[in-house]
């Protein structure tokens, strides 16, 4: 039977639970949108239960707002346990068929642990580094019900932690320019209604202040830290280190 396969996207990006994404680079997606690329989000996770939420429906109502206030083009959120997400077969499969058939350029996913915090991010990150290289493996059809080999061109990571300095480990290390939708960003996670309320303001304070020191640090007024799999390069040193204003 035929794959009705959507357009391909630029660029997809991968949380553990709705919400990690907005959190870490919600900014980079909303200009990436803005810029007229096709974006996508893939939570591993539904995040139920959590102690502020009513219960799935709510949460993923919430994810959906966040998604249209980016302007993301598509959000999936896969059927893994919340609280014991675990790196296993199955799941790397799960992520690689959505990558199969989303056929992303780059894909974007947790850069690291995340002490006294939620333990599946730390999993997520194995689960997406490893659905990325099952995604281009061919001879595969059994797991891949005849979704096509896909290669993704780049693989990035974003930290997802606020509260530490800890300089993470990664071959090239930049920010991305998020002056101009970090207040997109911001309503994105406010959208989590059930998640963020009144208590805990102090979430937004630690997002603006981490995204203005990392802009400024690169000449933004605010800025998302993205960590490259590979080495970057650089074919025009004037372009790169004087772009046009």
């Amino acid at each position: 039977m035929p794959v009705d396969f959507p357009p391909a996207f630029d660029v997809v990006a991968v949380g553990a639970h709705p919400d990690d994404v907005e959190i870490a680079v919600g900014g980079t997606l909303a200009r990436l949108a803005q810029q007229g690329y096709r974006v996508g989000i893939v939570d591993l996770t539904n995040g139920e239960p959590t102690p502020g939420s009513p219960g799935v429906d709510e949460r993923l109502a919430e994810s959906r707002e966040a998604a249209k206030i980016l302007g993301v083009h598509e959000r999936q959120t896969l059927t893994l346990p919340n609280r014991c997400l675990f790196d296993s077969f199955s799941a790397r499969v799960a992520l690689a068929r959505i990558f199969r058939l989303w056929r992303p350029r780059i894909v974007l996913g947790i850069a690291d642990k995340t002490p006294m915090a939620s333990p599946d991010h730390w999993q997520a990150m194995q689960i997406t580094d490893a659905a990325v290289f099952y995604s281009r493996l061919t001879k595969w059809d059994d797991e891949f019900s005849g979704l096509p080999a896909h290669t993704i061109q780049s693989q990035l990571w974003y930290p997802l932690g606020l509260t530490n300095l800890d300089v993470l480990p990664g071959s090239s290390r930049f920010v991305t320019d998020i002056s101009a939708t970090l207040p997109i960003k911001l309503e994105a996670i406010r959208a989590y209604r059930t998640q963020f309320p009144a208590g805990k303001q102090r979430v937004f304070s630690w997002v603006e202040a981490q995204a203005v020191l990392l802009g400024q640090s690169a000449c933004f007024e605010a800025g998302e830290l993205l960590i490259s799999a590979k080495t970057l390069g650089v074919t025009n040193l004037v372009e790169a280190l004087c772009p046009t204003m």
